[in-house]
């Protein structure tokens, strides 16, 4: 019988085990335009913190007592529907559990782009295109601009680093330890902060001593801060997630919030989902540096559906360098 996660209880700040429940679920019967996908990789992303919650946000919070969801890549391996074979492979958003019975509209046949399947939750998938649309559009990074990635060893931000480096940019990554910061030095970074080092400000200052142009946020808090207190003037900031304070009862205050009006820095907002239309084009920009190894992946794997939260729980421990899966 399939099995699905279930969202048990809204957690209070750091989620637990406790929040969560794998349950068997009852799936839709195969009519006509239906699939049955059986799943094979699960996405694990921060994003979905903020699902937990039952707050109003640019995506409906998860139900209580009700399956999870999130990207997915399945086989196809039922079919009533035009278009779709046993042995497709799929991306779709019905994660958190081992099989679903889906329309065919809520599927999308990945591209034949000679990668394996799992790279359409990275690099080629919300992952990648997250980093592409916000570092290139959202923050209008050019040639020549000088760029601060916060997580920069994290799956978007590891993918943000590559792509500045593709198109001429000097990028600055902060991790959290020598073994991440090694590994942001290994996509080209010119240089590498830890930020558990020495404060942020300090570091910032020493690996960019003419400021930034461009700042691309994945965790908010001091990370944005020293962002702000080196800015030059026109910076843009692209906003893409806060992950230091999804759990936190209370924000971390920013002490130069003030130079947004001196530098006349544009803080933008965005989410992948804006771009879909575009999708062509990351796919034809992204493959082509996945092809000549100017983008590269790493993944931290973890095995088996039962492991789902333990791996959505480390991605606020550290757990993960590049992207966080799981194996079904």
């Amino acid at each position: 019988m399939a099995r699905a996660w279930h969202l048990k209880s809204r957690p209070k700040g750091m989620p637990t085990s406790d929040n969560f429940q794998l349950k068997p679920v009852d799936l839709l019967p195969l009519d006509y335009g239906m699939v049955r996908v059986a799943n094979r990789w699960l996405s694990v992303d921060p994003y979905m913190r903020g699902r937990m919650n039952d707050v109003k946000s640019y995506v409906p919070p998860f139900a209580i007592d009700a399956p999870m969801e999130g990207g997915a890549i399945g086989e196809v391996v039922e079919s009533k529907a035009d278009g779709f074979s046993p042995g497709d492979r799929v991306l779709h958003m019905a994660g958190w559990r081992d099989e679903a019975v889906l329309p065919a509209a809520a599927l999308n046949p990945l591209p034949n782009l000679g990668v394996e399947p799992q790279a359409f939750l990275g690099n080629l998938g919300l992952t990648g295109g997250t980093a592409y649309f916000g570092l290139l559009d959202a923050a209008q990074a050019k040639e020549g601009d000088i760029v601060f990635v916060s997580a920069a060893a994290g799956a978007v931000g590891s993918a943000v680093v590559q792509i500045a480096k593709a198109n001429g940019m000097t990028v600055i990554g902060s991790a959290g330890g020598a073994e991440k910061c090694d590994f942001v030095r290994s996509l080209g970074a010119d240089e590498v902060i830890d930020y558990r080092a020495r404060p942020l400000v300090k570091s910032l200052a020493a690996a960019a001593p003419k400021g930034i142009d461009v700042y691309f946020d994945n965790v908010g808090g001091d990370h944005l801060d020293a962002a702000l207190a080196h800015a030059r003037n026109n910076a843009r900031f692209a906003i893409c997630g806060m992950i230091d304070g999804y759990n936190a009862a209370e924000p971390t205050p920013l002490r130069y919030i003030m130079r947004i009006i001196a530098a006349r820095v544009r803080l933008q907002g965005f989410i992948y989902t804006d771009y879909l239309p575009r999708l062509g084009e990351f796919y034809g920009d992204m493959g082509g540096w996945i092809a000549s190894g100017q983008v590269k992946s790493r993944d931290t794997i973890v095995e088996g559906l039962e492991r789902m939260p333990e791996a959505f729980l480390g991605l606020f421990s550290g757990a993960n360098t590049g992207k966080m899966l799981v194996k079904v």
